[in-house]
């Protein structure tokens, strides 16, 4: 699948998304890879960077093939898919992607 831009490809990614276990474990996981850095950072334990992949996509794995039933897009676009993933989680920080329900896509500013 080809997209033309990355507005183009995050509607898709959207769609991806519409469990609300996936999504959630998504934010989850991004959230734990940010207290991981910062942890990071403060103890300068250089060597935690290590569970920065395997928080990240362990959770986002679990809500795609236990809950979306589908193929995760990093697969495919895996850069789109990576900015896309922190766009999700700050429109869910931010309420313009719900935590439940469907989604249609993000609320307007």
């Amino acid at each position: 699948m080809q997209f033309d831009s990355f507005s183009q490809f995050y509607r898709y990614y959207l769609t991806q998304h519409s469990n609300s276990v996936c999504r959630t474990l998504h934010f989850i996981g991004l959230t734990l890879v940010l207290a991981v850095l910062a942890w990071t950072i403060a103890t300068g334990n250089w060597w935690a960077l290590l569970a920065v992949p395997v928080i990240g996509y362990g959770f986002a794995w679990v809500g795609h093939f236990g809950f979306e039933k589908n193929k995760p897009a990093s697969f495919g676009h895996p850069f789109y898919s990576l900015a896309s993933d922190w766009v999700m989680w700050w429109h869910m920080l931010t309420g313009k992607v719900p935590f439940s329900g469907s989604i249609a896509g993000p609320k307007s500013a």
